[in-house]
């Protein structure tokens, strides 16, 4: 009898034990696949000093001190955002393209190289700058101190290595988008045919030179992220598509890179057919442009091909593993910004910012399933007109630059 009751006594335990573990399982589930939410901080930052006006934002990362620098791109302003620099109005006047601002808003720094597109700082405070290559500055003096490795120019371009002539009062047409204008500008259409197929032959000749296989950087950059405790350095360069590539943090020497699907760089296309791609339809065989990308802490790289509405997911090799589809229909420049991850220490969620849709959505990292979205777009704080660059603080502040209308950093506090 003892033995009949004290084996319902365990059955019943045990019985008890699972029902708790389901339950238990349920809620981490439940807390797994809740995306994280936050609100916009209105006092951060604080209104800009000397009457600067930002340019369309093209960089932004955040230091060891949780603060903040801002690459942007002062030739966006027009005349009329210019005034003060002619005593005509109170406001404006160009910024420095590149600002550093505090946790609590204040500008803290500032030098003015020539506009770029992607960034990072060291440890040490250097700041790296992307434009036809990447470029170390000492932000205290603003001098560049070393550059990786670039092609010649491409026929018609040409290497911007100082600050723009600039005028007081006098600006550009307005915000240029994302990508360079092509060369030649309006009217190219025009041209002398004689003049055509020499530049085409040129072009054929320097494409020759520099195929996928270049050790260093043949595009524009998209993007820079600092791996110290590796002693890498990695670029988006968007020759090709877009190449993920590796360089050495001390000498800046390459050391590997890789395509989409973990193509090694011998193994890329230069058949413009393998970069084709419909909103909603098959995968490129190739990246299609505007590559961004960002690492994890357990040593994957996340490749974000904007274009094509999709992240790329290796390791550090450049071994693929898996892709990532995110708002297929999306045209007009594609959904996959910037890549940020949350600073949870398993990083469970990843932060994606969408410049069409102007969103930042919310990803479980490990099988990249939707689990919330952020924004919308417009003018009014919180809100985006192009949002462009992610970043993400030590204390999980999400910070946003704008291009296009919006032209502004903001911060998202979490809930």
């Amino acid at each position: 009898m003892k033995n009949i009751t004290r084996s319902i006594r365990l059955g019943a335990l045990a019985l008890l034990v699972s029902v708790a573990s389901l339950f238990l399982y349920g809620v981490i589930s439940a807390q797994a696949q809740t995306a994280p939410r936050y609100k916009f901080d209105s006092d951060w930052p604080k209104p800009l000093p000397n009457k600067w006006k930002l340019g369309g934002v093209t960089g932004l990362a955040v230091d060891k001190d949780d603060n903040v620098w801002v690459l942007n791109r002062p030739n966006d302003l027009r005349d009329l955002e210019l005034q003060a620099e002619t005593g005509i109005a109170a406001c404006c006047t160009r910024p420095p393209s590149m600002i550093h601002i505090d946790k609590n808003g204040n500008v803290i720094g500032s030098f003015d190289p020539p506009e770029g597109h992607g960034m990072d700082v060291d440890s040490q405070g250097f700041v790296y700058i992307g434009s036809d290559t990447v470029r170390k500055y000492d932000p205290k003096s603003g001098k560049m101190v070393a550059e990786i490795m670039r092609a010649d120019p491409a026929p018609g371009g040409n290497r911007d290595v100082a600050p723009a002539a600039r005028v007081p009062g006098r600006g550009s047409a307005g915000p240029v988008g994302t990508v360079p204008q092509q060369p030649g500008g309006r009217g190219r259409g025009n041209a002398d045919p004689a003049a055509q197929a020499a530049q085409a032959a040129a072009m054929t000749a320097w494409q020759a030179k520099y195929p996928p296989t270049s050790p260093m950087i043949v595009g524009q950059i998209e993007e820079i992220r600092l791996d110290e405790p590796a002693g890498e350095i990695y670029v988006a360069d968007a020759a090709f598509g877009g190449r993920v590539m590796v360089f050495d943090f001390k000498t800046l020497a390459f050391k590997r890179g890789w395509g989409a699907y973990g193509h090694k760089l011998s193994e890329i296309s230069t058949n413009p057919a393998d970069r084709e791609y419909k909103p909603g339809g098959p995968m490129p065989k190739e990246f299609r442009g505007h590559l961004t990308l960002n690492f994890s802490n357990d040593g994957l790289v996340y490749a974000a091909d904007r274009n094509a509405n999709r992240i790329h997911v290796t390791d550090k090799q450049g071994n693929f593993k898996k892709e990532f589809i995110l708002a297929p229909t999306t045209g007009g420049g594609g959904s996959t910004g910037g890549v940020a991850f949350s600073t949870d220490r398993q990083q469970r969620y990843l932060f994606i910012s969408d410049l069409v849709n102007n969103h930042i959505w919310f990803l479980n990292r490990e099988d990249g399933k939707v689990l919330g979205q952020m924004g919308s777009m417009g003018q009014n704080g919180g809100q985006w007109f192009g949002l462009h660059m992610i970043a993400v603080d030590s204390k999980g502040n999400i910070y946003t630059g704008e291009v296009f209308n919006g032209e502004r950093v903001q911060r998202f506090i979490p809930r």
